[in-house]
């Protein structure tokens, strides 16, 4: 070993409040420390027979990854020979945490030891850490593949703050990570307890995982392969159960929850692939941030390529993990490069349509489950229909709402539904976009759909809005806002009152000074029977930007047009018939605007002037 002078460093503070955490509060089941080293060994030796493509000087004949455990130092050493690390590569890697979102999510976490549920630590890409819940000192040999044997590095900590660094002599490359075992963890010295492990975390990994066994009879130490090491996607459907299916997803996301469906693929013609898709049973917690990382890990001709390759799924279908195994792209392939590539384009458009297809089986063979995926990811699937036009009558039938009829909020209504439930003579599908679903189902529009049992849909994502102006129609059924003019409507609206009939030309003055009073505040001021237990309510004409559409570009620090509403009276509520007999035309006009701004209240859920409002109201309660 090189006797150059050790140098200590500070592990960076989201390192210290992690690995405090882990230690006293993470991984009840902690032999998934085993899980991670394993993985990041393997992923070493990915990248280094991925980096080999392209260089000549980088070559692993024999990849593996060797577990050995030394009883008597009660130790146990697991050691790969991918591409191995740098000095600066150590530092990084080992001492920071360089994925943006955990120091907030590490914050958010402060308070709420007690509640850390064991899944959280792969989220973060810091897997290595947990060698620290079952070790009081971790060493780590490394060298990169292609430096000279004088070039190698040791890391060594006890997790407690700092980590020192040395210069060392490393005849091979990759990395040996040697862990000291704490007192009560010595269950992990034992080799059927390492092969167990193994064998249920890391069966289905490409490399050969070995553990070091002694043969008593001819007295040496041989090495015995412990896992089948072929890639579970290049297997044959038939011969993969479910319990292989379910971790090799945990292994491929870091996810402890199974997920809820799957999809496994090969597919042979112009363009060659195997695709294994899995929709997880929740949604990551970063799932709204832009740097939220996604996509599928990609493999050329089983070489592994890249993680979270974006450029084969769309944003909408971002909670679908999984890989995809190319025949037909090149090994060099780039993120430039498939951003522009053909092949890429055809392998996204088959990939959408089968994960498309994977939710539309899993709706039709287990609504529960469905429900349970629309719940988690919902919101996600709704900006579908202004993302993928190709798509739009397959993503519609994913889609689940909330209606009148179903009076509760969850949303379980689909499209398919509504159209089946459709009363005689009713031409479209009914929905009313809100702040909130109280707002939606509480609305004054809704009255003339309860009084002849039409469902509306009640929608009241801040998504919604925007998602219906791609939502043209469904199975030739178009959609009608009822905050929107509709004659499709007429139909279902009761002729003239008698009473309005024998006051016609008292309601035609009424009008005439209703006119008189707002003037152009509104579009026009007409009659309406679709009320029953409101005096008045605006509407948006039908060619007009809406309201909830106006509130979206006003929070977006958009321009928004002056919206001009109709204004809709009913004749047949109390308070008009009072009104029209008012003669004070003073006390008749605050009336009137007082009418107008409750109308516009109960449409926009605000005003621009609160104050005055109350003010005449409370002037006109003096008066009554």
């Amino acid at each position: 070993m090189n006797t150059q002078q050790k140098e200590t460093y500070n592990f960076q503070s989201e390192v210290k409040q992690l690995l405090h955490l882990m230690i006293h509060s993470l991984y009840s089941n902690k032999e998934i420390f085993l899980r991670e080293l394993i993985s990041n060994a393997s992923d070493a030796i990915d990248k280094l027979r991925f980096e080999s493509i392209s260089s000549q000087n980088l070559k692993n004949k024999e990849p593996k990854i060797q577990i050995s455990i030394n009883k008597s130092q009660k130790t146990l050493i697991i050691n790969d020979n991918g591409i191995g690390m740098t000095r600066q590569d150590i530092i990084e890697n080992l001492g920071t945490i360089a994925k943006s979102g955990t120091k907030s999510f590490l914050k958010s976490l402060k308070n709420k030891k007690d509640n850390i549920k064991n899944e959280l630590i792969g989220e973060f890409g810091v897997g290595f850490y947990s060698s620290f819940i079952v070790s009081d000192k971790v060493l780590v040999r490394t060298k990169f593949a292609g430096n000279p044997s004088n070039n190698g590095i040791l890391w060594e900590s006890s997790g407690e703050g700092q980590y020192n660094i040395t210069n060392i002599t490393k005849k091979t490359q990759g990395t040996e990570i040697t862990l000291f075992l704490k007192k009560e963890e010595y269950e992990f010295l034992e080799t059927w307890k390492i092969k167990n492990i193994v064998n249920k975390y890391s069966d289905h990994i490409t490399v050969p995982v070995e553990i070091q066994m002694y043969d008593e009879k001819n007295k040496i130490y041989f090495w015995e392969q412990i896992n089948k090491a072929q890639a579970l996607w290049t297997r044959n459907k038939s011969s993969i159960n479910e319990k292989e299916y379910q971790e090799f997803y945990k292994y491929l996301t870091n996810d402890q929850n199974n997920p809820i469906v799957w999809s496994h693929n090969h597919v042979e013609g112009t363009h060659e692939y195997t695709s294994l898709l899995y929709v997880p049973e929740k949604a990551a917690w970063d799932i709204w941030n832009r740097d939220n990382k996604h996509g599928l890990k990609l493999y050329v001709k089983r070489v592994y390529i890249m993680d979270n390759s974006q450029e084969f799924l769309p944003n909408y279908l971002r909670f679908i993990r999984g890989i995809i195994d190319s025949n037909s792209l090149p090994l060099n392939v780039s993120r430039e490069i498939l951003q522009n590539n053909s092949i890429t384009q055809n392998l996204k458009k088959a990939l959408v349509k089968k994960s498309l297809k994977m939710l539309e089986k899993l709706s039709q063979n287990d609504n529960k489950k469905y429900q349970s995926f629309w719940n988690q990811f919902g919101l996600v699937l709704k900006e579908g229909p202004a993302e993928d036009s190709e798509n739009l009558n397959l993503i519609a039938q994913l889609l689940r709402f909330s209606s009148m009829r179903n009076n509760n909020s969850e949303q379980n209504v689909s499209l398919k539904q509504y159209v089946s439930d459709m009363i005689e003579q009713q031409e479209k599908i009914y929905y009313i976009t809100a702040d909130s679903y109280m707002s939606a189902k509480n609305s004054p529009h809704l009255e003339l759909f309860k009084k002849k049992n039409i469902d509306v849909l009640l929608l009241s994502d801040r998504i919604d809005e925007w998602m219906m102006n791609y939502l043209i129609e469904f199975e030739g059924k178009k959609f009608q806002s009822i905050s929107k003019e509709d004659s499709s409507l007429n139909k279902f609206i009761d002729e003239k009152s008698t009473y309005q009939k024998e006051t016609s030309q008292e309601i035609n003055e009424f009008l005439k000074k209703v006119k008189q009073v707002i003037g152009n505040k509104v579009k026009s001021i007409r009659l309406t029977n679709r009320l029953s237990e409101t005096p008045c309510i605006v509407l948006s004409d039908s060619n007009e930007m809406s309201t909830q559409m106006a509130k979206l570009f006003t929070a977006a620090g958009q321009p928004v047009p002056e919206l001009k509403y109709i204004f809709e009276i009913n004749q047949e509520h109390e308070l008009i018939k009072k009104i029209c007999k008012i003669t004070d035309n003073k006390i008749f006009e605050e009336w009137i605007k007082l009418l107008l701004d409750q109308a516009l209240f109960a449409e926009k859920g605000n005003l621009d002037n609160p104050h005055k409002f109350i003010a005449r109201m409370n002037k006109l309660f003096i008066q009554v």
